[in-house]
């Protein structure tokens, strides 16, 4: 069997994971403890990204020809890619709390929704709360001041309720 028959299915798997992608981002991983890998793969998994390692020629092949073949430029040495299909952030996210605690891991680039980030870009795109989180926010600061309109007008009918009553009982008198 030749050589290409053997790695075909490995590009047509990163090709396939990489489908319907929001983000994809690759690191270096060269240097992390077995312990800091379980722990950050853990968080990935929880967050519903995938992370793998494969080889940088496999990468390069799958990647052709895609909105994902900008970080070619970036497939040298120990590198393994985390693609999310569901959180766009969540990949920068993750992966940039991990290489801000260990020195020796690090972000190389990233492609989310169709636009390609350096290092830098990464970090940027990192520091994106979460749709949820994003969300959240929107709804809090829409709901607040409804919530002191609501305590206003309560404020006032309770004000106007009370002026009728006290002329009431003094007209009763």
């Amino acid at each position: 069997m030749a050589k290409v028959e053997l790695k075909q299915p490995i590009v047509n798997e990163i090709k396939e994971l990489l489908t319907d992608a929001q983000s994809a981002v690759l690191v270096s991983y060269r240097g992390i403890s077995v312990e800091e890998d379980t722990a950050m793969r853990k968080e990935l998994r929880e967050a519903g990204v995938e992370y793998k390692v494969y080889k940088n020629t496999m990468i390069r092949f799958a990647v052709k020809d895609t909105e994902f073949e900008p970080l070619s430029a970036d497939l040298t040495g120990p590198t393994a890619i985390a693609v999310s299909k569901t959180d766009a952030t969540a990949p920068a996210r993750i992966l940039a709390k991990y290489a801000k605690n260990i020195e020796v891991f690090s972000l190389k680039s990233a492609v989310v929704e169709g636009t390609f980030y350096d290092k830098d870009g990464v970090q940027v795109i990192a520091s994106i709360p979460s749709r949820d989180e994003l969300l959240a926010k929107f709804l809090g600061s829409i709901q607040s001041p409804i919530t002191n309109f609501a305590r206003v007008i309560k404020q006032i009918a309770e004000k106007d309720g009370e002026a009728p009553a006290e002329e009431a009982t003094e007209a009763a008198e």
